[in-house]
This record gives C-alpha cells, sequence and structure tokens, in this order.
C-alpha cells in the first residue's frame, strides 16, 4: 500500500532522537495506553522524552492529541510535530497540513485517501485487517486499535520490542494478563509491519544513557507525594479538572505511608459538597492544628475567595493548589495557562496578599508540596501552589527526591509550659516580625484558648471595631508579608555575562524559554534569565531588574499579570520591563518565544516591527 504513494525525496541526514510525534485520535477511544507506551519505551532506552496530552473536555469522541518531544539534548518544550499518526477521520486532513516537508506520517489505510501531499513519508496501516484476527470484541476491540500504531512505529523508528514490553509492565503495574493481551497486537502490527513497509524517512531512536536514576511522573502525583512527606493529615476537596488527579494520587500515597503502628489511618480525604465546604474544613482543621490542604482550578478558588479571606485576617494555616486552566469563567477547562496569578495573589476581601508558591517542575512540585506546609504554619497563613494543566495533568522527567532534610517547620507554637511561663495573648507582635504566637485547641494551660476572628479584633483576639485596633492588625499583616520575603523560595538566575536584556518568567515556561535561549545565543544574542519560584518578591529580584536595560516577561496570559505586579512593586523600575503574554491554551513552543525575543535582542528588528 506505501508503494503506491509518490516517494518524497530522501532527506539526506538521518534524524536520531530529535523529533517531535504527535498522535492524532479521538477522545475516549483507549489511546492513551498507546501513548504512554511509546513515552514510556522511549524512556526505558534512556532518552530524554515528554509527553502532552491536548484533550478536550468531554467525555468521549471529539478529537484529542497527544505530543511526544524525543530530544538527545534533553528539551521538553512543545514543538511543532516532524511524526504524525492519523487515526482520526475530523482532522486527518488538518494534521497533515501541519507537517514539514519530509516529515513522517501513519495513517490508517481507512483514511489514506485524505493524503494529498507527496513531499511527505506516508505509511497506511490496515488497522481493520490486522484487528480481525484478534479473539477480543467489542469495545475492547476498538481500544486495542490503538496499539497497531505502536507496533508499527516500533518497526519503522526502531524501537526494541522488549522496551515496549517494559513500558507496558510500567503501565499496568505488572499485570501480566493486561502487558500480554496488548503485546500481542504490538507484535502482529509490527510483524506486519516489518514485512509490509519500506522504510523512507529518516526518523529513528538509538539507545542513550541520558535517564538513569530519573523518575517519570507527573506534577500532580509529585506534589501529592510531596505533601504527605510534609505531613499533611487532612484534605478536602471538590472534583475539578485538572486537579482531581491530584488527590487520587493523595489517596494513593496515604494509605501506604500515613498509618500508625496498629494500622490505622493518621489522615482523612474527604470529598466536600463544593469548594466552598473544602475550603471551609481547611481552616478549621488549620486552626487545630491539622496541616491540611485541598487541590482545585480557577473556578474552585473563585469560590474560596471569602474564606481565603477569614484564613488571612483569622491567621490559620492552611494549602490551596490551583492547577490552572484556561478561563474565565468555565472556560477551556483541558488546556492550559498561568491566568490565576493575579487573583490567587489577592484573594479574598480588602487588602489581601498571599504567600504563592510557583513550581516548573516535578522535583519543585515534591518539594513544594511539603514546604508549603511548613510555610503555611510558619506564617500561619493560607498558602497558594500555583502548578498548571501542563505540569499537573503531563508526564515529566525529574530527579529521584530526595526526603525532606529538615524536619517538620510548625512555628510559633507554645505549649502549655509556655504559656504559663510568659502567658499568651494571640495578637501580639513580640519579636516585631509580624508573625504573633498561637496555641492549639487542647492546650490545657489557663488563658491558652482565644477565638480566631474574621471580625475585628483586639490584640488579644477580643471583638472590636475601634480605628485604631484594626490598623494595628492590618499594619502588623503587612508587616508580616514583609518577613514572608526572607520565608519564601529564592528565584532561580542565569546571568549571561555582557547580557543587557533579561527574561523573567514562572513555572513551565521555563523549558521553551531555555531552548530559545541556547538558539540565541548559537545566533551570538545572549540574554540573562530570572525564574521566580515564589510570591511576595525577595531582593534578588530588583537586582536582576537594575543588572539589565530590559527586562522582558514571558507568561501564559493575556494581559501580562506577572509583568504588571513588577511594575506595581518596582515603580522605579517599570519602564524597563517589557511584556510578552499570550495565551491560547497550548504551552509555548522555543521558536514562538525567540520570535517574541528576537526584537529586543536586534533593536534594529524592534524599530522595524
Amino acid at each position: 500500500m506505501g508503494s503506491a504513494m509518490t516517494t518524497p525525496p530522501r532527506i539526506d541526514r538521518d534524524v536520531t532522537n530529535d523529533f517531535s510525534l504527535v498522535v492524532a485520535t479521538a477522545n475516549g477511544t483507549g489511546s492513551q495506553t498507546a501513548n504512554l507506551t511509546i513515552l514510556r519505551a522511549c524512556f526505558h532506552m534512556g532518552i530524554p522524552v515528554h509527553g502532552k496530552n491536548i484533550f478536550p473536555s468531554n467525555i468521549q469522541g471529539l478529537p484529542t492529541w497527544y505530543h511526544i518531544r524525543v530530544s538527545k539534548d534533553g528539551y521538553v518544550a512543545r514543538r511543532e510535530s516532524e511524526v504524525l499518526v492519523a487515526f482520526n477521520q475530523r482532522t486527518v486532513d488538518d494534521d497533515l497540513r501541519t507537517l514539514p516537508p519530509g516529515g513522517m506520517a501513519v495513517v490508517d489505510s481507512g483514511l489514506a485517501h485524505s493524503v494529498q501531499r507527496d513531499d511527505v513519508h506516508v505509511y497506511p496501516i490496515p488497522v481493520k485487517a490486522l484487528m480481525a484476527e484478534s479473539e477480543h470484541k467489542g469495545k475492547l476491540r476498538d481500544y486495542l486499535a490503538n496499539m497497531t500504531f505502536v507496533g508499527v512505529l516500533a518497526h519503522l523508528l526502531e524501537i526494541p520490542l522488549d522496551s515496549i514490553e517494559a513500558a507496558l509492565a510500567a503501565q499496568f503495574g505488572g499485570k501480566r494478563k493486561l502487558v500480554d493481551t496488548n503485546l500481542a497486537v504490538v507484535r502482529g502490527a509490527h510483524a506486519w509491519a516489518s514485512a509490509e513497509l519500506t522504510k523512507t524517512d529518516p526518523f529513528r531512536v538509538a539507545p542513550m544513557d541520558a535517564t538513569r536514576d530519573l523518575v517519570l511522573m507527573t506534577g500532580n502525583e509529585a506534589g501529592a507525594l510531596g505533601s504527605v512527606f510534609g505531613g499533611v493529615s487532612v484534605a478536602a476537596w471538590y472534583p475539578i479538572t485538572p486537579s482531581t488527579s491530584f488527590i487520587d494520587a493523595l489517596r494513593g500515597y496515604l494509605p501506604e505511608l500515613r498509618r500508625s503502628e496498629s494500622g490505622e489511618a493518621t489522615y482523612v480525604v474527604i470529598q466536600a459538597e463544593d469548594e466552598v465546604a473544602a475550603i471551609g474544613m481547611l481552616v478549621g482543621a488549620g486552626f487545630g492544628g491539622a496541616r491540611a490542604l485541598t487541590a482545585t482550578s480557577g473556578p474552585g478558588i473563585s469560590l474560596m475567595a471569602e474564606f481565603a479571606g477569614l484564613g488571612y485576617f483569622a491567621e490559620t494555616p492552611s494549602v490551596i493548589w490551583d492547577v490552572q486552566r484556561v478561563g474565565p469563567s468555565t472556560g477551556l477547562p483541558t488546556r492550559t495557562g498561568q491566568g490565576d496569578l493575579r487573583f490567587a495573589y489577592g484573594l479574598g476581601h480588602g487588602d489581601v496578599k498571599h504567600v504563592v508558591l510557583l513550581p516548573s517542575s516535578i522535583e519543585e512540585c515534591f518539594e513544594f508540596g511539603w514546604r508549603s506546609l511548613d510555610l503555611a504554619e510558619q506564617l500561619q497563613t493560607p498558602v497558594f501552589v500555583l502548578s498548571d494543566l501542563d505540569l499537573g495533568m503531563n508526564n515529566w522527567m525529574g530527579e529521584a527526591f530526595t526526603y525532606p532534610e529538615q524536619p517538620l517547620q510548625r512555628g510559633k507554637v507554645l505549649t502549655p509550659a509556655e504559656v504559663m511561663e510568659r502567658g499568651f495573648a494571640r495578637y501580639v507582635d513580640l519579636d516585631g516580625d509580624g508573625i504573633t504566637y498561637r496555641t492549639l485547641p487542647g492546650n490545657e494551660a489557663p488563658g491558652a484558648a482565644y477565638f480566631a476572628r474574621g471580625t475585628g479584633h483586639t490584640t488579644h483576639a477580643v471583638y472590636s471595631e475601634r480605628a485604631e485596633d484594626w490598623v494595628e492588625n492590618t499594619e502588623r499583616l503587612a508587616r508580616k508579608f514583609e518577613t514572608a520575603r526572607s520565608y519564601v523560595p529564592e528565584a532561580h538566575e542565569e546571568r549571561s555575562p555582557g547580557a543587557r536584556v533579561g527574561v523573567i518568567a514562572f513555572g513551565t515556561t521555563r523549558y521553551a524559554i531555555a531552548e530559545a535561549r541556547d538558539a540565541l545565543a548559537s545566533e551570538g544574542l545572549s540574554c540573562s534569565s530570572l525564574r521566580l519560584r515564589a510570591l511576595p518578591l525577595r531582593e534578588e529580584v530588583r537586582d536582576f531588574i537594575e543588572a539589565h536595560e530590559q527586562v522582558v516577561v514571558v507568561e501564559m496570559n493575556r494581559d501580562g499579570q506577572l509583568a504588571a505586579i513588577l511594575r506595581a512593586e518596582y515603580p522605579d523600575l517599570a519602564p524597563r520591563i517589557a511584556s510578552v503574554a499570550f495565551l491560547d491554551g497550548m504551552p509555548f513552543t522555543a521558536s514562538f518565544v525567540h520570535r517574541r525575543l528576537l526584537p529586543y535582542l536586534t533593536p534594529a528588528a524592534l524599530e522595524v516591527a
């Protein structure tokens, strides 16, 4: 069948371990198993790899795409695809148009009539005929049909079948029956491809040793595991994409890792009736001394505003993981973005500023899992962790996690003996850092109890509407926020000697920026970078801006929210701060960032633009 196609000019060089593959199928057809098999097989071969699932916000039927980046250099940002698996009638024409000349397409032979290009390498495969030999019927056969492209790709890309088998074993937790069922289809398609297809494309993979000691997991899984290591004991939540898998992972880890010697659970996970109830439970649990968290997304934190303000003013610790998606309203539930930054930073009624952690990797998701719980108790306040759908739901490579070196940081909690010795007034700032001392319910010392008020109060937690009491309280809270600057994680900085331009960003844009910086450096154009890991801003941020003539803030939202925060924080430096803000629901590519940074690095081009 492939011989009937016009053969494109052969690329005169091999492309080994350096391409992007996209699998185009329909949602609900079971393609995720096949996608992850390819991803894990390459990882098993020691090749740096990353996968991004672009899926619709319905149960099944609409188009879905899975992007796999294979990069010998370790790049993991999304890239325009050179290799395509086209298994969806509704999108096959558009999918084929995205391929560059010399690209490669594996196409279900039932869709081969749509191929109108003679400048790409096309391999039609008879999916129905291959599955006709299967003993499986009905929906299971439909799901297994996707494994045919795994077998064909294994042949064309030269992925060893033992790596495919290892990937399936990892996917199914070693359940042999499931492994064998899928592997049988793969072997059949591989045998057909070996006999029937003549390879004309240049794309292949070859074993490397670049993934030794690395792990492959999602950001939600990493954050949940870090939270367990951080001593979380209460989780209250309401399901919402893309955060549900965070709680799913938490419920998987807790029974294994958080039981007493007698086998009793030392935790509780509660599905609340809505997000309002969930964060209300957190405020109560934090007041009671539990380490409490929730996981949600933008629409969820919208409902949490009043309780977030209560937690801020009554000064009760809790952690809110916001796995961001595209808004406003219900928005694009299954697309990624960074549009909640300003909202989370000031969530609540009146003058509120929250501590916000900004992870960019599974290592940081794990770290911020336990660190956020420490910060919440040290600062006695709600702490937000802003992940995003790309980081939270997709599989990333990362260094193996290490157990936190420091013990749990409970902050200024008085024991009964300390209350008896020194006395206790809940909101008196004895140390001048804005952080007061607290007691936990059950402290039997006389005078240890207090009301955690959301209304005006004195330093002794007594109700008050006196103006001077209100001013004293809010000024102390502002002082505590200044103290938080030294508590939050430092920014990650990479200075390029002599660079006059710096790039500031946060979260998962780091990968496209890093690759774009390398490309620009190869052209003789250098720029420094600073990646924020938290709000409030630390002093090194001002230092970075002052060290560069121009600072470009790159972020995945429409309005340049981080750029606005930086300009408000440093009004004297505002003229230096430019914004590259864009949001279409897709993770940035290095080529996009390269194009947007280029004018700032070449003033002549900026004048023309």
